[in-house]
C-alpha cells in the first residue's frame, strides 16, 4: 500500500520526542538545566498539519520544559509528557477527540515506542530508528528525527489528506 493510501484517513498525527523531534541528544549543563534541539523546518510542518485541521500531539516517557516550550510556541494542544504508558495516554488522547485507532498515526524511534506503533492505525520510523521499530512499521522516513523526519511526515499526511 503506498504511504497516500495509508495516511488518507489520517486524523491525528502523535510524535514521540527524542529521536524523533531531536537527534536523541539532550544537553544538561553543571546547573542542571536541559537543552535540546529542534529543527524550524519541522515546526513549520507542524503547523502546516494544524492548519489543515488534523490534530497533532507529543507523547514521551520524558518530562522537558523545553519540549513544554516547543510544543507551545507550534500550538501543539496535546502534550503528553512523563508517561509510563505511551499506549494509555494515546488511548485517553483518542477517546477525548472522538476517534478510533484506524485515523491516528504514531512517529516513534525506539523500544519503549514498539507498543504504541503496533496500536496506531499507522506506525511510522524515523530513518535513525533501531532496527526492532523499523520492522514493526509500515513507513520508514528518509529523513532521521531531528534533521527532517518530522517534517517529512508532515508532508506526506498533507498531500495524502490532499492539502500539500
Amino acid at each position: 500500500m503506498t504511504a497516500a493510501a495509508l495516511l488518507s484517513n489520517a486524523r491525528l498525527v502523535a510524535f514521540d520526542i527524542d529521536g524523533v523531534f531531536t537527534d536523541g541528544r539532550f544537553y544538561l549543563s553543571d546547573e542542571g538545566v536541559e537543552s535540546k534541539a529542534f529543527s524550524t523546518q519541522d515546526g513549520f510542518g507542524v503547523r502546516q498539519l494544524l492548519r489543515s485541521g488534523v490534530e497533532v500531539a507529543v507523547i514521551s516517557g520524558r518530562q522537558s520544559k523545553a519540549v513544554t516550550r516547543r510544543m507551545q510556541e507550534l500550538g501543539v494542544g496535546h502534550v503528553i509528557q512523563g508517561c509510563t504508558d505511551k499506549v494509555a495516554a494515546f488511548e485517553e488522547l483518542t477517546v477525548a477527540l472522538g476517534l478510533c485507532d484506524a485515523d491516528c498515526v504514531f512517529v516513534g524511534d525506539d523500544i519503549p515506542d514498539l507498543p504504541l506503533l503496533q496500536r496506531a492505525g499507522v506506525a511510522i520510523a524515523v530513518a535513525n530508528a533501531v532496527d526492532e521499530v523499523k520492522a514493526a512499521c509500515d513507513l520508514t522516513t528518509a529523513a532521521t528525527g531531528g534533521s527532517g523526519a518530522v517534517r517529512e511526515v508532515c508532508d506526506l499526511v498533507l498531500r495524502a489528506i490532499g492539502r500539500g
